[in-house]
């Protein structure tokens, strides 16, 4: 008996069925269907059956197949964000050192100014100004000194986790669990090395002014070290800067003024008295007037009223209340004085941007030039044409898109520090003015090539420091004095 083609398509099972075939899922015939396919199969095959079926028999037939994994090569880990680690290393062995150097105390506890020893043991092998980040690390900070158990115990789970110097120093001085260093994670350290270096010594009879010189250091280390402006550095970007082995020629260097990039007393005291010369009142914060009277008044009022508006601060009060603080201060200072740098082209590259999109159009040129060329009348000095001197910054600075300056054209032009002193510093733009061109372009060529322009500033601002106060002191002594480093940081702390 042959049925008929058409009654199986409109059978409503076999139709759901088909459906549910059609969606990848598996394909049960229903039991009546079963009984007329039996019939059906005595005669011919309907060729739709063929259509349908055929996908459905073929899917079992590849389940249960045994599929051979194909072959691939193995990519070796080439991503190690906590350094690489070192093979073959016994960590049972380096303790059981470790053990040994604390035996050597007694009750095998250890203090703060003994740590060192710790830090120097081959099991450790770490500079000595390491020695704070061990000690707080294994929670001296509780009881005033460490213990064999908390040491080892502290210092296992650093050989297991960390795998290079920079991981290990952001691991003992990082919150627990932290990924990052905040600025405040740098005081217990720095606080040991104003206390224990030879070259700090005399600032231990004014521990008024140790949180001055912290402060100063750690905005200087996240001025070279903190690239991303985040607030947040990064084994990454510590990775990258000079920090840890700065701080490991503490250990071989008695004079920190020869440590010139985040240490140098010599920098912290041209810093502190330029701010204590505008902070009449003393409280640690100026205001934008305050600030106007930097260098006799050469910073634009325009330029002044963008710092305060928050863009490169990170100080709620600047913003809310119209001061700035004495950390601000040591960024603008720094960035004032040698715009050669990254980062303190970043930071006038965000001022000059006034509406945040990146780019440096005609308008915001514009808008800072007006009032220098305000200064200029009053100086009885006519003023270049807006046209004129925008033709000659775009040929200095040449950017990639015509007529739109951006942070890439700047860095890569060599010559950002015109650029910025044309629009926002009359003084050092009028001595841009008086220079011979063929000495700029020289200039360019050898940057980086000699000392920076903010240490050439600060060695010549200590000079000055130093020879008016030995004047003021022979003038109150009536005695020719020879002032050293520390006499004059006594005499500093007396202000």
């Amino acid at each position: 008996m042959r049925m008929k083609e058409l009654s199986l398509r409109q059978d409503p099972d076999l139709r759901k069925e088909l459906a549910l075939l059609a969606r990848g899922c598996d394909f049960v015939l229903p039991s009546r269907f079963k009984k007329r396919l039996k019939a059906f199969q005595q005669g011919q095959a309907a060729p739709w059956l063929t259509v349908y079926f055929c996908p459905f028999w073929q899917a079992q037939v590849k389940k249960e197949e045994v599929v051979t994994p194909a072959l691939s090569e193995s990519i070796p880990k080439f991503y190690f964000p906590r350094g690489r680690p070192k093979a073959n290393i016994n960590i049972d062995n380096l303790i059981s050192k470790i053990e040994k150097i604390f035996s050597q105390f007694p009750d095998e506890r250890v203090t703060i100014e003994d740590m060192g020893k710790v830090a120097k043991v081959s099991a450790c092998e770490c500079p000595l100004y390491w020695k704070a980040p061990l000690f707080y690390a294994a929670g001296g900070d509780r009881r005033g000194y460490v213990s064999v158990h908390k040491f080892v115990a502290m210092w296992r789970k650093v050989l297991q986790t960390c795998h290079d110097d920079v991981s290990k120093f952001l691991h003992l001085l990082a919150k627990p669990g932290c990924p990052y260093l905040e600025q405040e994670d740098f005081i217990p350290f720095l606080q040991d090395v104003v206390d224990s270096h030879t070259g700090l010594a005399f600032l231990k009879e004014a521990s008024d002014f140790h949180s001055r010189y912290i402060t100063t250091v750690i905005q200087r280390i996240f001025y070279n070290v903190n690239r991303s402006w985040t607030g947040k550095i990064t084994c990454s970007e510590l990775r990258k800067s000079s920090f840890l082995q700065n701080v490991a020629l503490l250990e071989e260097e008695d004079d920190v003024n020869q440590l010139t990039e985040y240490f140098s007393y010599e920098h912290f005291y041209v810093i502190y008295c330029k701010f204590w010369e505008l902070d009449t009142d003393h409280d640690l914060y100026i205001d934008q007037r305050d600030l106007a009277r930097h260098s006799d008044q050469a910073i634009s009022q325009r330029m002044i009223e963008r710092i305060f508006s928050g863009t490169v601060t990170r100080d709620g009060k600047v913003h809310k209340e119209g001061r700035l603080s004495y950390a601000d201060f040591v960024w603008f200072l720094i960035s004032e004085e040698d715009k050669k740098t990254e980062t303190s082209i970043e930071y006038w590259f965000r001022c000059m941007d006034l509406d945040g999109d990146g780019v440096l159009s005609m308008y915001e040129l514009q808008y800072f030039y007006q009032e220098q060329c305000q200064k200029l009348e009053t100086m009885a000095i006519e003023p270049l044409p807006f046209e004129d001197c925008l033709c000659q910054m775009l040929d200095l600075v040449r950017p990639e898109v015509p007529g739109k300056i951006t942070l890439r054209d700047l860095k890569r032009c060599k010559l950002a520090h015109i650029f910025f002193d044309t629009f926002f510093n009359i003084e050092k733009y009028l001595d841009h003015e008086q220079k011979d061109p063929f000495m700029v372009a020289k200039d360019a060529e050898t940057l980086g090539q000699e000392i920076s322009d903010w240490e050439r500033y600060a060695a010549e601002e200590y000079d000055i420091l130093v020879a008016e106060e030995t004047a003021n002191e022979q003038y109150n002594d009536g005695s020719s004095v020879k002032f050293s480093t520390s006499e004059i940081g006594r005499f500093h702390m007396s202000l």
